[in-house]
């Protein structure tokens, strides 16, 4: 059993042949698909999906690419699906902060992690970070932030050793390896050699993010064994091994027993 625990499988990019990708996925070894929310026009396309696919689970957040000017009405948005039905979702995501392409709301979007962390802590849920050159201002909320209840998974993670070191430090967080393990240049095989594996949990970030040798394409969950084979590598494990222990953090991360009948 492989558990793809980030997948943005609603999107656009998979409009025309959503069910073969499943079918891929399925036959690839694929049972689990956890889709994190983006803004609130996501949530409806997201929920269709869930209607349609088995083992599909969901994450309630915004992420922070859509903190703009009407980021305290999306928000608002958020939090009525998150607190209507909380049991629904296996997380609060993709929450987190990204400074690649632009700053200016840079305290809006410190303001919109730490209200999301929150509700994560008051509702006893893991949260997925997305991280884009904003490792430090991360780690500065989750320094005041975090606690023995806070647990999540830095998604696509990226960072260098000192980074992973310190992610791990706070004590209940996860890496989350997808396609860019399998870049020549990424430096995380390096990385991963000074982990252990029960600090790891697998996903493909789809439609973005294709392991080699998919690069520059579309992503999807049946690519996950790619980033399996490359770990396994690593690891000197078989693929077997590595998709058995990934499932294993990923079901106690996300208490992913709870949704057996979804």
């Amino acid at each position: 059993m492989i558990i793809d625990t980030h997948a943005h499988l609603y999107a656009e990019e998979f409009s025309e042949d959503q069910t073969e990708v499943f079918t891929r996925a399925v036959a690839a070894g694929v049972h689990y698909f956890l889709l994190p929310n983006i803004n609130s026009e996501s949530i409806p396309l997201m929920e269709k999906l869930m209607k349609e696919q088995k083992n599909t689970i969901p994450m309630m957040g915004l992420h922070p690419s859509y903190v703009k000017e009407n980021w305290m009405e999306e928000l608002k948005i958020i939090e009525t699906h998150l607190f209507k039905n909380p049991s629904k979702y296996c997380a609060v995501g993709e929450i987190g902060m990204d400074l690649f392409w632009d700053k200016t709301f840079i305290e809006a979007q410190k303001i919109v992690f730490r209200t999301q962390i929150s509700w994560a802590k008051k509702l006893k849920l893991p949260i997925a970070i997305h991280a884009r050159d904003a490792f430090d201002e991360i780690f500065e909320i989750l320094d005041e932030e975090n606690d023995e209840t806070l647990k999540g998974v830095f998604h696509c993670f990226t960072g260098n050793l000192e980074q992973a070191n310190k992610i791990l430090d706070y004590g209940g967080f996860k890496l989350g390896i997808g396609g860019v393990i399998t870049y020549k240049n990424s430096g995380l095989t390096e990385v991963l050699n000074s982990v252990e594996l029960k600090h790891l949990v697998v996903e493909t970030d789809a439609p973005y993010l294709s392991p080699a040798p998919f690069r520059g394409k579309r992503n999807e969950s049946a690519y996950l064994s790619y980033i399996i084979e490359k770990i396994s590598g690593i690891y000197n494990l078989s693929d077997a091994i590595i998709a058995e222990v990934t499932s294993q953090n990923a079901i106690e991360l996300f208490q992913l027993e709870k949704f057996k009948s979804n």
